[in-house]
């Protein structure tokens, strides 16, 4: 099953929500900034992460923004100012 990178990022109105959508996140990416993540999923996958985020959210209030950045091996990244740890593309053996 090929992955693809993801740039995920949102605005969330209430705390409880923020901390909420945080711990969702955490779970399918790497975290770039303070609501902004990297996430390199599969289709299943990114249908599981719609799964468990939409619960989350109100969707009056809050929006979240993905972006579909194409193959994780074909990604360009550069970084200007403190350089952030950027997740290399393939599997990760935990």
């Amino acid at each position: 099953m090929s992955r693809r990178r993801y740039l995920i990022a949102y605005d969330i109105a209430h705390p409880r929500r923020l901390r909420l959508t945080c711990k969702v996140m955490e779970g399918y990416g790497d975290r770039l900034q303070y609501s902004v993540f990297l996430c390199d999923l599969s289709g299943a996958e990114l249908a599981q992460w719609e799964r468990d985020i939409r619960p989350v959210l109100n969707l009056g209030e809050d929006s979240i923004v993905v972006i579909d950045l194409g193959r994780p091996e074909t990604v360009r990244m550069q970084c200007l100012g403190v350089m952030r740890q950027i997740p290399h593309s393939g599997p990760t053996v935990v």
